[in-house]
């Protein structure tokens, strides 16, 4: 039979029964104060749990400091690293346009519905804010093969697949074009439709074509034409590397060329949009809707989407450490309850409830995790502003990730406490005095 026992005594030997229900306390608040069991009690006892052990508690913080600091490292790296590709885009990739014919699918093949004008390029180039404009298309020779006639020996020709792109003077200043020695098109050879041809610096090596002092020559079939150049990089049109290059006045005389495929633009920066919107009208007024602009979306956007990616990639592996270093809180905790069991049977045997022991160890969790997060965002904040100053690159930490990361912790150190937590509740306070 369960005896009523008056406020602030402790019960009998045989009253430690399930449905006595005293105002609970800490051990020494409880004799000594006889109070009801605070939040401040509770912190105290947590707090002395922690810190009685040193070797426990830095092994507990040391899977948080590692997650959340590999979380938090992870990110702002991949910041810091967007905004410098993003930055490098903006100085390039925004700065260019491709405006094509309209197509669409018809059967197996591309029907077009716009065509390009011979002087697009003179059109679009009187638009405020275009740096060059130029015409890129694809010369059909037929069945004739490019050949390159050897130094060594002139009776030997070398006969390589290469492709013939016809250009308009200005198309290589366009696509960010650097030529590695002698000259481009300019309007008089695309007026006359002289046969001149520049080499990519690929085309160039297969065809034993290396300098232009001597004024070499190449053969499209059997017409010859005179090496005027030799194209070492390009931004855009990588293709433009690997093959012969002609005037497109040349290519619409010799080989019938019916019109461009592309004008290439380049701007200056911060005019892309709006030079993507006037480019159409300037080239085909009537039918501006029949030509198809690429245009690179607004730098913001750019460096949003890089950032996403970037940190969609790096996240992945801060969780998975994350994930480790909770797993970890859960198994220490889950040790120092085994360990523990003596003082929880005495807790339990002086009045302590089911939710005051549960309670102490989550606290106990969640001060780790929030130690832990707190120790590891400083430390992540230090090594990104250093791979940011030896890369010479601008440090990028978002502020609420910074102040978010320690409360994380917490959150971690509270789940990962709560079978811990549960386990140390369940125990009986007479089973717990006998292990003991």
């Amino acid at each position: 039979m369960i005896r009523r026992h008056r406020r602030g005594r402790l019960p009998r030997a045989g009253g430690a029964a399930r449905r006595w229900r005293p105002r609970p306390g800490a051990v020494v608040a409880w004799l000594r104060r006889g109070r009801r069991f605070t939040l401040r009690d509770l912190l105290d006892e947590a707090l002395a749990g922690v810190t009685a052990r040193p070797a426990r508690l830095a092994l507990l913080t040391l899977g948080t400091v590692l997650g959340i600091g590999a979380v938090v490292t992870t990110l702002g790296i991949g910041q810091t690293a967007a905004g410098q590709i993003a930055q490098r885009f903006d100085a390039v990739a925004a700065t260019h346009i491709v405006i094509e014919p309209s197509e669409a699918q018809r059967g197996e093949r591309s029907v077009r519905f716009g065509q390009l004008p011979w002087d697009a390029p003179q059109r679009v180039e009187r638009l405020n804010g275009v740096v060059a404009a130029g015409t890129y298309a694809r010369v059909d020779v037929g069945d004739a093969t490019v050949r390159g006639i050897p130094v060594n020996d002139p009776g030997s020709a070398v006969t390589h697949s290469v492709p013939v792109i016809g250009a308009s003077p200005h198309l290589f200043q366009a696509v960010y074009g650097d030529l590695r020695t002698g000259r481009g098109f300019d309007s008089g050879h695309d007026e006359r439709a002289d046969p001149v041809v520049v080499l990519g610096r690929y085309a160039a090596q297969r065809l034993g074509v290396n300098r232009i002092d001597s004024q070499p020559s190449i053969f499209i079939g059997e017409r010859a034409f005179t090496v005027i150049g030799i194209l070492e990089r390009v931004s855009y049109r990588s293709d433009l590397l690997d093959a012969a290059v002609i005037p497109m006045g040349t290519a619409r005389e010799i080989y019938g060329l019916a019109g461009p495929d592309s004008v290439e633009i380049r701007t200056v920066v911060g005019a892309t949009q709006l030079i993507a919107g006037q480019a159409p009208i300037a080239i085909d007024p009537n039918n501006p809707d029949r030509l198809r602009v690429n245009a690179p979306p607004p730098p913001g956007q750019l460096r949003r989407d890089v950032a996403a990616d970037v940190n969609a990639l790096f996240l992945v592996l801060g969780g998975i450490a994350l994930l480790i270093g909770g797993l970890g809180i859960a198994n220490v905790t889950l040790l120092s309850v085994l360990e523990r069991i003596p003082e929880i049977g005495l807790r339990r045997a002086l009045g302590a409830t089911r939710v005051h022991i549960a309670g102490q160890f989550l606290v106990e969790s969640v001060f780790v995790g929030f130690l832990g997060g707190l120790i590891g965002t400083s430390l992540a904040v230090i090594v990104t502003v250093v791979v940011s100053a030896v890369r010479d690159w601008t440090p990028i930490l978002d502020l609420r990730l910074a102040v978010g990361a320690p409360l994380a912790g917490a959150l971690i150190g509270l789940v990962a406490g709560g079978y811990p937590a549960w386990r140390a509740a369940a125990i009986e306070p007479i089973t717990a005095l006998r292990s003991g």
